[in-house]
């Protein structure tokens, strides 16, 4: 699996984790739903990703995003 396939299920992850941790418990969950949604927005524009950082230092392989 490639390094953009897993930030993204890892992204994809947080958010619905987060979501129903908002839902069930405390909406101030929702601030880290935004946390991801700004993270993955600014990796879109800068194409920085601190996961990717992390992967790539574990040896996985780069996909063409990253």
């Amino acid at each position: 699996m490639s390094i953009e396939r897993i930030v993204f299920a890892v992204a994809g992850a947080f958010v619905l984790i987060s979501a129903i941790l908002a839902a069930t418990l405390s909406p101030l969950w929702l601030w880290f739903t935004g946390f991801v949604g700004l993270n993955l927005l600014q990796s879109a524009f800068t194409g920085f990703c601190p996961l990717a950082v992390i992967l790539k230092k574990f040896g996985k392989e780069p996909g063409p995003a990253f």
